[in-house]
């Protein structure tokens, strides 16, 4: 493996994957094939599958990573979701998903009128590009966890599987 692209531009989204990936790491922007702002697991999800095929379809890479944040509602309360998906080109394909953490309701209400979750969250908390720095789970936990934090997360559940497959 020589070069691993990620379908996305965010640098929080490229440097996790640089942190795992000792090759040449690409970014590369993409469709997610899903709405701006998903809603659900399942939308999420496969925004981070259609990045990562996107990807490597669009590149000479020999792995395609795509991450997706999302949100959904769980017992009446809306709760960040996100979810990574792998692709090679052998066909092999893995999954995972990360934190979740509630949000509250003035941000719900935002994204039930159409709005998306990094714009809001950055005037929510008075800072510009929040969704390129430390994310909402960033703002919400104070600084404790950032959104590179959590997409590290996903990224270590994604090459730990990977490499699973590949003995």
């Amino acid at each position: 493996m020589n070069q691993l692209v990620v379908g996305s531009k965010n640098p929080v989204k490229i440097n996790a994957v640089k942190a795992h990936f000792h090759g040449e790491v690409i970014g590369m922007e993409v469709d997610s094939g899903v709405a701006e702002q998903p809603w659900g697991d399942e939308e999420t999800l496969l925004g981070a599958k259609q990045r990562a095929r996107a990807a490597l379809d669009k590149s000479h890479a020999d792995i395609g990573i795509g991450l997706e944040g999302g949100v959904q509602v769980i017992n009446g309360s809306l709760y960040v979701c996100n979810w990574g998906a792998l692709a090679d080109r052998n066909g092999i394909e893995v999954i995972a998903g990360g934190a979740r953490f509630p949000l509250p309701e003035i941000i719900r209400q935002k994204l039930e009128e159409g709005h998306v979750l990094g714009p809001v969250i950055s005037e929510y908390a008075s800072r510009a590009d929040v969704s390129r720095k430390e994310g909402a789970i960033g703002i919400f936990t104070n600084g404790t966890v950032s959104r590179t934090d959590m997409y590290d997360h996903l990224v270590s559940l994604l090459f730990g599987q990977y490499q699973f497959q590949l003995r």
